[in-house]
């Protein structure tokens, strides 16, 4: 087996993430010894009698800032250094907030991949002081072009999104490269028993036992539900 990747995240929400990685694809992987993922609550880390992590942003203006004194001192904690660039081969600190890359597939496959080590830092309120970004952050991610309360939920996707990928841990070598996106298209429709329920039936196709047929069922498949749901996918086509 490969070596363990290991993930820490970052948040002054820890309880948020109770039994979050306990189910599933991410608990097998756990067991195994294929990931390893720890959460640490970033008031640890304040130095002041209130743990306080947030604070006005400067020059005015609406809600709380995260403040960067905690965020700096976790990081070193995990890492021995603030300084990007010479952080341990194979890690990356990732930043989620609603500014960040839209975070793809590709992206989950590019970390899952060259990553040994990933830090996710979960923002909160109006964002994060930036200088956490400027000089912790390798990668800002966002998961969609909407706000969320915070990055605690964010974090969860990316982790299950990049855990899944690990080598062994779906016990399959060709299940996520089946998967939607994975190819630049959608995945195809799937059938299971029982062939024919309430008069609807499976197609024929998939029963007659020919591969070949079936394979080429599944990509015109993929590809006509790819052009009425997501268009933009085929761009590149």
């Amino acid at each position: 087996m490969s070596q363990s990747m290991k993930i820490d995240v970052l948040t002054i929400f820890p309880d948020f993430f109770g039994q979050v990685f306990d189910f599933g694809i991410i608990r097998r992987a756990k067991l195994a010894g294929i990931v390893d993922i720890q959460v640490h609550d970033i008031r640890e880390f304040a130095t002041d009698k209130h743990k306080m992590v947030d604070d006005r942003p400067f020059g005015g203006g609406d809600g709380m800032v995260l403040k960067p004194e905690p965020i700096f001192a976790a990081v070193e904690s995990l890492l021995g250094t603030t300084d990007k660039n010479c952080y341990p081969e194979g890690t990356r600190v990732v930043l989620l907030s609603p500014q960040g890359k839209p975070f793809k597939q590709e992206g989950a496959e590019l970390l899952a991949g060259q990553t040994g080590h990933l830090v996710l830092i979960c923002g909160r309120y109006e964002g994060v002081d930036e200088r956490v970004n400027e000089t912790l952050v390798n990668d800002e991610i966002s998961i969609g072009d909407y706000v969320l309360s915070g990055g605690e939920a964010a974090a969860v996707v990316v982790v299950d999104a990049i855990v899944r990928l690990l080598p062994d841990a779906l016990g399959s070598e060709t299940s996520a490269g089946n998967d939607s996106f994975s190819n630049g298209l959608l995945d195809c429709p799937h059938y299971t028993r029982p062939a024919d329920f309430r008069g609807m039936k499976v197609p024929d196709v998939l029963l007659n036992g020919n591969h070949a047929e079936i394979e080429k069922w599944r990509h015109e498949k993929a590809l006509e539900k790819t052009r009425s749901v997501r268009k933009d996918l085929l761009v590149k086509e």
